[in-house]
Order: structure tokens, then sequence, then C-alpha cells
């Protein structure tokens, strides 16, 4: 199936938006190919400031309508205490709000942006959209982040080359208790190191620390600048590691 025929048989949808590569291009394939979409965005303590700035920013380009819903996941115990299907009760959160607003807006179908490279053996999460039967037209499809990527660039997003970028949640070691504080020293020292040139990395929790994950080319740079890098974490985190082990690439 194309995309083109998906949403020639699905010609009014809501979309699951999160502002990232995916979900990004979707959007912009359901308007392109003449379907009635309104974007969904949910705003929860997992993600960071910027993913709602760009979420507006792509949507107010392609002149798409967007709602932004609200909810607070760690109110969810299944969800606070972290445990290892974490992401399944934080899906299924967020995308049941998403359907029971559809639904209310007149939305019949609901989709996401789950690619063809995610591996469903691997993602909780799957199995709440699946229960919750929501489409993923890109995995239906057999678009692959690579694919999205390319078609993306070519119809001008300026998500093409946006990092992959996992929820703040996913930093903090399973079985260890999620507080909004602990998400705000992440989100804290991550927007540090942005400030300080870097990309496409993590700052992982361990113990009271934060473990640096950097590609391999910035390793030097980070080791070369690590007074700099501790002074500006340093609000956040007393102590900061760097993890010698480079961070793969997205596909590695």
């Amino acid at each position: 199936m194309e995309l083109s025929e998906f949403f020639a048989e699905n010609p009014t949808v809501a979309l699951g938006f999160s502002g990232g590569v995916d979900s990004a291009f979707l959007l912009w394939a359901a308007l392109h190919y003449g379907a009635q979409v309104e974007a969904y965005y949910v705003k929860t303590p997992f993600q960071p400031r910027f993913e709602l700035e760009d979420a507006r920013k792509l949507a107010g380009q392609l002149g798409a309508k967007m709602t932004v819903l609200e909810t607070d996941v760690l109110d969810l115990p299944q969800v606070a205490c972290n445990p290892a299907d974490r992401c399944y009760h934080c899906k299924n959160a967020i995308f049941s709000l998403i359907r029971r607003q559809a639904a209310a807006d007149g939305w019949p179908v609901l989709i996401d942006g789950t690619n063809a490279s995610d591996d469903a053996g691997d993602r909780p999460g799957m199995k709440a959209l699946r229960e919750l039967e929501v489409r993923s037209p890109l995995r239906e499809c057999g678009i692959t982040k690579k694919e999205v990527r390319r078609r993306s660039r070519e119809a001008g997003l300026f998500t093409w080359d946006k990092p992959a970028y996992a929820c703040l949640a996913t930093r903090i070691p399973t079985g260890r208790t999620i507080t909004h504080s602990l998400l705000e020293r992440v989100e804290q020292s991550e927007d540090a190191l942005f400030r300080l040139g870097f990309t496409d990395f993590r700052v992982r929790v361990l113990g009271d620390a934060a473990r640096l994950q950097l590609p391999e080319e910035q390793l030097q740079t980070a080791l070369d600048r690590r007074e700099e890098i501790r002074a500006a974490l340093a609000p956040a985190f007393s102590q900061v590691l760097l993890d010698l082990e480079p961070r793969k690439k997205e596909g590695e």
C-alpha cells in the first residue's frame, strides 16, 4: 500500500503528533494527499519544551490544525514507579486521551508515526497502540526511518534531519522512581549541552551522577571541554561522568 492509497481509504484522520521526524512527515503527507487531519500533541512531564515548540512551528508552516492536550502521566503509579513496561502504560494513557478527544471532535480514525524500522518486539508501547486500534500508516506502507528522512527533505520539512529524541523518562534507569524534579534536572542538563554545541547525545542518570553518552566524533571535544561541561551541568548534577562507549547513530 502507498500513503496516497491509505489516505484515499481514510480521508478523515486524527494524528498523534510529537513534532518528531515521523509524525511531522505524516502530517505533511496527510495534507499532501488531500486528507482532513487534526494533529493532537499531548504535553506531559516527559516531553522537553523544544518538542512542543517544534510541533507548533511545523503545524504553522503547513497550515495544519493542532490541538494541545495536557496530562501528568506521573499521576499513574504504574508509570511513576518506572517498571520495565512503563512505556506501555504511558502510551496507553496518552493515546486513550487523544482517542477520547478526537472522537468528541468527530475524527473516526486515529493514526501515529510508527515507521517500518521500529521493532515491535522492542517497543512495549506498540501493544498499547494495537489495543487502542491506532493505525500506523508509515509502518503499514513499509516506509523506514531512512525513507521518512529522504521524503521529508524533498518536502522541505525542517524536521528532516532532526535527531531521534526519546522521552526524558528513558534517561532514568528502570525501577528508579521518576519524579518531576529528576526530569527537570535531566532537561536542564541537556539544554546546557545543546547550548555548548553538542548534538545527538543523552544525559542519563546514574545514582546521583549524570552519565553523558555522546557520538564518537564528539568524545574528544567533550574531554577537551570537560571543565566547561562540568560547570554547565553543576546546577543539576554534582558529578558528571563521560561514557567512553560512543552513542550509536540512528539505525545502528
